[in-house]
C-alpha cells in the first residue's frame, strides 16, 4: 500500500518506523482565588521554558545551524512578550487558571495569523501553537520527547515534526520523516530540508496507518510512502538514493557561478526572504540578492504598529548581510483579509479585491511614512529597492514616488543620509499591471511579476479553493500570455524584469521565461542552486523554440505536456 502526501524535504528514505507521539496535555479548567499565587506558576512556566528551550537551541546551533536554532530563539521572543504576557496574567487576575490564560491569548494570536491567508504568515500560527504547547507542558511538568535516543535509519513518523522535537536528533539517525499536518512552508519542512532528511508532510492519518518497525520507502520528491516494499522496489529506491546523493554533488558546483545560460546570458538569481534573518540563509545558499522581502511580519509580530526605527533596523541589517547586493523589499501588502488588529481594518465582502495593499497604506499616510522613512533610511547601508505591491494603475505609483521625494527633503534638512538614486518598482500582479505595463514602465525603475497572485486574479481562480482550482494555473495561454506582454514592455523601456512568484523555480517553465528575456528570478533559498542549473541547461534559441511551439497552444494541459516533455 501507498500513502501519499505533500512532498516537503527532497531524497529517498529508507527504513522503520517509530511512531513518536508527543505527551498528552489535557487539563481540567478551574477557577482560582489566589490570583497572586497563579500568575506566580503562570511566571515560573515559562521562566522554565524559556531556560528548556534556550538549551535546546544551543544544541540546534551545534547539530544544524545558526540558522534553525533562530526557530527556537524566536519562540523565545515570543513568550517574552509583554504584551502577551500581560494579557494572560490579566486573564489569571480576572480567576482564570494558567493553561486557560495560556490557551486563550496563544490561540488569540494564532487565529489572527491565520485569518491572513498567506501561507509565510500561517505558518506564525504554528510558532504560537508551539509555544503554547511548551509552556503547557511546563505547567503541567511533561516533557517533549527526547529525539536523541532513535536507532539509527528511523523513519519519524509523527502528528507534527516541531522544532523542539528536533533538536537533539543525532545527524544520520533519522532516515525520513513523516507527519499528518504541514506545508512546503512550515518549519516541519524548514527542519527536514535543513537537515537534510527526506520528509512527506500533510499524510492524512498516518499515525495510525503505520505501525512501529514498519518497513517503508520515504520519497521527499514525489511526496509517497511505501509499506512494506518488495524487494525490486527497495532496489529502486537504493538507486534512487544514490542517484540524488550525485545530484546534489553536481548542484555544489554550481556555488559560486554567475547565472548563465549555455549560450552566454547572464542572468540574475535572487531569493524571497519573510524576516531579516532568512537574509543569511539566502546568501548562504548563494543568492545573488533579495528578490522579494516581505515586511508583513514586522507588523503581525507585533501588537503594535513597528515604529520608523524598528523598521529601519529591520532593513539595515538585511541590507548589511547581503553587502551591497540589490535588496528588493514589498511595502506593506496587508489588508482586509488580514486582521492586524490594532490597524483597524475593516471587516470586507471581497477583501482580496478590496482596501489593501498600497491601496491602504496611501490612505494612512501616517503608517506609510513610518516604513518608507525607514526604507530610504537603510539605503545609505547597502543597495535598497522599494517596491510597491498590488498597482492597478499609474496614479499609484506616482503617489509613492511623489511621497518618497518628500521624505528625501526632510532628510536633507534634517542631514540624515540615504540614497538619492534608490530604485522604485512595482510589483506586477493584477491584469490591470500586466495591460497597462507599458505606461507603469515609464514610471516604474523595475518589474516584478508575482506569479502566484497575477494566476489568480488572472484566472478568477482561488488556489485554496478546490472547486475551481483546475484552473489556476501558470500554464494556462491567458497567464503565459500576460507574463509575455510585462516582460515585453519591461524590456522596450530598459528596466528590470524580474519574478518573485512560486513559477519562477518550476523547471518546465524556465524555457519559457528565458525566450520571454526575464533578468532576475528570485526564488526560495533551498531553490537557488538548482534554478541556476535548470538555467545554465538550456540556450536562448532553444528555449525560444520551445517557447513558439507553446505559445500556439490552446490549454493549460497542452502546455504543461509539451513542457514536461521539453524539460531537462
Amino acid at each position: 500500500m501507498d500513502l501519499k502526501g505533500t512532498g516537503a524535504s527532497a531524497g529517498i528514505g529508507i527504513g522503520r518506523v517509530v511512531i513518536v507521539e508527543e505527551p498528552t496535555l489535557d487539563y481540567v479548567s478551574r477557577t482560582v482565588e489566589d490570583t497572586a499565587a497563579e500568575t506566580e506558576r503562570l511566571n515560573a512556566a515559562i521562566a522554565s521554558y524559556i531556560d528548556y528551550t534556550n538549551g535546546q537551541a544551543e544544541t540546534m546551533r551545534e547539530t544544524v545551524g545558526e540558522k534553525e536554532a533562530e526557530i527556537l530563539t524566536g519562540h523565545i521572543v515570543m513568550i517574552s512578550d509583554p504584551y502577551m504576557q500581560g494579557e494572560m496574567v490579566k486573564l489569571v487576575e480576572g480567576g482564570m487558571c494558567a493553561e486557560d490564560a495560556l490557551v486563550q491569548i496563544c490561540e488569540m494570536f494564532a487565529t489572527m495569523f491565520e485569518a491572513t491567508g498567506d501561507e509565510l504568515t500561517m505558518q506564525r500560527a504554528t510558532d504560537v501553537r508551539d509555544v503554547k504547547t511548551g509552556v503547557l507542558a511546563e505547567l503541567m511538568n511533561k516533557r517533549p520527547v527526547d529525539m536523541g535516543t532513535l536507532p539509527l535509519e528511523s523513519i519519524v513518523v509523527t502528528h507534527d515534526l516541531t522544532p523542539s522535537m528536533t533538536a537533539g536528533i543525532r545527524p544520520g539517525a533519522v532516515a525520513g520523516v513523516i507527519t499528518e499536518t504541514g506545508g512546503l512552508t512550515s518549519h516541519s519542512a524548514i527542519l527536514a530540508r535543513a537537515m537534510e532528511i527526506p520528509a512527506v508532510l500533510s499524510v492524512p492519518g498516518v499515525c495510525h496507518k503505520l505501525a512501529d518497525g514498519d518497513l517503508v520507502v520515504v520519497d521527499g520528491s514525489a511526496g509517497t510512502v511505501v509499506i512494506d516494499p518488495a524487494e525490486d522496489v527497495l532496489e529502486q529506491a537504493r538507486a534512487d538514493q544514490a542517484a540524488f546523493a550525485a545530484e546534489r554533488a553536481e548542484l555544489a558546483k554550481f556555488i559560486g557561478c554567475r547565472t548563465t545560460t549555455a549560450s552566454g546570458e547572464n542572468l540574475e538569481l535572487f531569493a524571497n526572504i519573510g524576516k531579516p534573518d532568512d537574509a543569511t540563509q539566502a546568501m548562504e545558499r548563494d543568492a545573488e540578492g533579495i528578490g522579494l522581502f516581505r515586511t508583513e511580519f514586522l507588523f503581525m509580530d507585533s501588537p503594535t504598529a513597528p515604529t520608523e526605527d524598528e523598521q529601519f533596523e529591520a532593513y539595515k541589517k538585511v541590507a548589511l548581510i547581503c553587502k551591497n547586493k540589490p535588496v528588493i523589499i514589498r511595502t506593506l501588502d496587508i489588508g482586509g483579509d488580514k486582521d492586524v488588529p490594532y490597524l483597524g481594518l475593516d471587516k470586507e465582502d471581497n477583501p482580496f479585491m478590496g482596501f489593501r495593499a498600497i491601496r491602504y497604506c496611501l490612505a494612512r499616510e501616517d503608517l506609510y511614512r513610518a516604513q518608507l522613512r525607514a526604507l530610504l533610511r537603510a539605503s545609505a547601508f547597502g543597495e535598497i529597492r522599494i517596491m510597491v505591491p498590488l498597482v492597478t494603475c499609474v496614479d499609484e505609483l506616482t503617489a509613492v514616488k511623489d511621497l518618497i521625494k518628500r521624505y528625501m527633503q526632510e532628510f536633507d534638512q534634517e542631514g540624515i543620509a540615504y540614497n538619492p538614486d534608490i530604485q522604485v518598482g512595482v510589483m506586477i500582479e493584477t491584469p490591470a499591471a500586466a495591460v497597462i505595463a507599458d505606461l507603469l514602465a515609464e514610471e516604474a525603475d523595475f518589474f516584478s511579476i508575482g506569479t502566484n497572485d497575477l494566476t489568480g486574479y488572472t484566472m478568477c481562480a482561488d488556489r485554496g479553493n478546490d472547486k475551481v482550482r483546475y484552473l489556476y494555473s501558470t500554464y494556462n495561454p491567458a497567464v503565459l500570455r500576460s507574463i509575455r506582454r510585462v516582460i515585453e514592455a519591461g524590456n522596450e523601456a530598459g528596466i528590470m524584469v524580474g519574478m518573485c512568484g512560486e513559477a519562477a523555480a518550476d523547471p518546465t517553465l524556465v524555457p519559457m521565461w528565458i525566450a520571454f528575456g526575464l533578468g532576475e528570478y528570485s526564488v526560495s533559498a533551498t531553490s537557488v542552486l538548482a534554478t541556476r542549473k535548470t538555467i545554465s541547461l538550456w540556450t536562448k534559441e532553444e528555449a525560444c523554440e520551445v517557447a513558439d511551439k507553446v505559445m500556439q497552444l490552446k490549454t493549460a494541459s497542452e502546455v504543461y505536456e509539451v513542457l514536461q516533455e521539453s524539460a531537462r
